[in-house]
């Protein structure tokens, strides 16, 4: 098989899987809470990461990393999956699926505008005109359509929703330092956050919990956190040009909400498509940058 064909089928697989995570959050969300589907989701995440780091037989560069990268990746784990996943489910649970998952995906703007101060880049056109697009379509999807009068359907999960979006931007950004095997990093991660997720889970929480419930965690830390994240980095690998491969995934939040419409039992509303195209344009005017 072709290597681009191989990067075009890892990629798309990998969209596929990414486009039930909302419905997978949601269904979760009926019989868990948060911090319990974070805390199996992460276990289960680990366990496959770390099979799937022995199977390509990079097992043993888990034990070679120096001590600041192993402080690393606990401020990273930390930061995701800890506290990134918290804020995202907490607002999964707060709001329709349909309005949860096009908020969070503005982490690409929030990681263009972030890069600004902490990366040293320049602030373009494109950023503002981009930025301005996509927050436009924010606005549509929190007011549920009602620009005028101005009532959020959820503030606080509104909120969270965004407040998502800049945890894993600034998890990206300092991920960008570190030189290891992104699977490997990605392992050690989980690891470290694992501990806290489990504490924050007895202190707040409860481990016990329903096994269907459980039966979702599994499927987030296996498909959304885990080997989705494996596929696309294999597609990125193989393809010819990094840019066909990186437009597959603005078809990952509409196909999401074919999902969440037959599975979840969510009517969408005319102000999700509005709101989530005038965000995926925002996007696609802020990658014009690299382009020119």
């Amino acid at each position: 098989m072709l290597s681009q064909t191989q990067a075009y089928l890892y990629a798309i697989l990998a969209v596929f899987l990414w486009s039930t995570a909302a419905t997978a959050f949601k269904l979760s969300l009926r019989v868990l809470d948060p911090i319990q589907l974070l805390f199996y989701a992460v276990l289960t995440s680990a366990i496959a990461l770390g099979i799937i780091l022995i199977a390509q037989g990079k097992g043993s560069a888990v034990f070679l990393c120096t001590r600041r990268q192993y402080l690393q990746s606990l401020g990273l784990g930390v930061l995701n999956p800890c506290a990134y996943y918290l804020v995202l489910l907490r607002a999964y649970d707060l709001l329709p699926a349909q309005e949860a998952q096009p908020l969070n995906y503005t982490w690409a703007i929030a990681l263009a505008l972030l890069s600004i101060p902490l990366l040293n880049q320049k602030l373009t056109a494109w950023d503002v005109v981009g930025g301005a697009v996509s927050y436009a379509g924010v606005f549509v999807i929190s007011t549920r359509g009602d620009v005028m009068g101005v009532r959020f359907s959820n503030p606080l999960g509104v909120a969270l929703a965004l407040f998502s979006s800049v945890l894993w931007a600034l998890y990206w950004i300092f991920n960008k330092r570190d030189a290891r095997d992104p699977v490997v990093g990605l392992f050690l991660n989980f690891v470290f956050a694992l501990p806290v997720v489990f504490a924050i889970c007895v202190a707040f929480s409860d481990v016990r919990a329903d096994l269907l419930g459980v039966c979702g965690a599994v499927y987030v830390g296996l498909f959304e956190m885990g080997i989705a994240f494996v596929l696309w980095l294999s597609a990125m690998k193989r393809a010819d040009r990094a840019a066909r491969i990186g437009n597959l995934i603005f078809l990952s939040p509409f196909l999401s909400l074919v999902f969440i419409h037959f599975l979840v039992g969510e009517d969408i509303l005319p102000s999700t498509y509005i709101g989530l195209t005038l965000i995926i344009a925002g996007l696609i005017v802020q990658q014009r940058k690299s382009q020119v």
